[in-house]
């Protein structure tokens, strides 16, 4: 079987839904939902792997998903032991479940991003050790008393992390997180609009912030060979890459910018994008024509988005052939070093 590979889908394990760590997002994600449910129909379809989520990749033609630890993951717990503990065993339980079927399955590598030498060991472990392609970051690090301190991996502190991820030759996927209760009190941004959270439009406005900064701090320049993606079209950045570029490249910025290219240069050379939960294809095809073919793939969003939506899109795209073949599965096969036939 020969069909597409989504790189972003979602999984929750167990240790997870017993810490109903993902209940405080529930009532965000879904207004007027019961977090206090024991396991909620979401949790449910997250934590199934072999069963629908399977039919549905057979019924539909998906050939292969690389499953990730939903958000926030390790990005939400902002005490550092219990996040790296959190990403072990999430890592450890995803490479069991891909073990069992790794001709279908591969996983990305959750990462407590508390500091750069914990998050750098656990993806040398992951990667490695439990035989993941990469690892995926849910936006910044909460950290703090109440959780109430965001870390950004665009320091030089995070140096040993990115030279890791060099080292290691995969990619680091971007992915949003919902705001954070600090965010949501009255007099904030989201406090009166929490109608804005989530994947419409807070996710993309906050993200878009951290990849142009990550891409901005010279993290690029010290270590050319990181790979990142970001999904959902590349969270918006492909359609305001030419004035970003245009403006970092004015004569008054120029002497004083921390990188020494512009934004173009990194969302062609370090960047790459997937059409993850966002199945518009006149944006894929601007994403083709402003970044290259090469850096645009395939992706779904399971089970944020349903396999049948993302494939019945996907058959009515009218990409040329070998561009189509390219975004389904070839981009994917290399970047990610996956043991698949092009």
């Amino acid at each position: 079987m020969k069909g597409t590979i989504a790189i972003e889908e979602a999984i929750i394990d167990l240790a997870g839904v017993e810490s109903h760590s993902f209940a405080q997002f529930q009532t965000l994600m879904r207004p007027g939902s019961d977090p206090s449910t024991t396991l909620s129909a979401h949790e449910k379809r997250l934590l199934d792997i072999h069963d629908d989520r399977l039919k549905q990749m057979d019924a539909h033609g998906v050939e292969y998903m690389l499953l990730s630890l939903t958000s926030p993951g390790a990005q939400g717990e902002a005490d550092p032991a219990k996040a790296q503990k959190l990403a072990q065993v999430a890592n450890d339980y995803l490479a069991g479940e891909v073990s069992k079927n790794p001709n279908r399955f591969g996983a990305l590598a959750a990462l407590s991003m508390h500091n750069a030498a914990d998050a750098a060991s656990e993806l040398r472990r992951a990667v490695t050790q439990l035989g993941m392609f990469g690892g995926l970051v849910n936006d910044f690090q909460s950290s703090g008393a109440s959780a109430e301190e965001k870390i950004y991996f665009d320091t030089p502190a995070y140096d040993e992390f990115w030279k890791t991820v060099q080292e290691l030759d995969v990619p680091i996927y971007f992915h949003p997180r919902y705001a954070i209760p600090q965010d949501l009190e009255e007099g904030t941004k989201y406090g009166a609009r929490k109608h804005l959270l989530g994947a419409g439009v807070q996710f993309h406005l906050d993200l878009s912030w951290h990849l142009y900064a990550v891409c901005s701090s010279g993290v690029l320049d010290r270590f050319p060979g990181v790979q990142i993606v970001a999904g959902h079209l590349g969270e918006g950045i492909p359609f305001n890459l030419w004035r970003a570029t245009h403006w970092i490249n004015h004569p008054f910025k120029r002497g004083h910018r921390p990188m020494k290219h512009d934004y173009s240069y990194y969302w062609t050379h370090n960047v790459s994008i997937t059409t993850s939960g966002n199945f518009n294809t006149r944006g894929l095809k601007y994403c083709i024509e402003e970044l290259g073919i090469d850096r645009c793939l395939y992706a779904i969003d399971t089970p944020y988005e349903t396999v049948e939506e993302g494939q019945n899109w996907w058959k009515t795209v009218d990409l040329p052939e070998e561009q189509k073949e390219a975004v389904a599965r070839r981009n994917a096969i290399r970047l990610f070093k996956l043991p698949l036939e092009e």
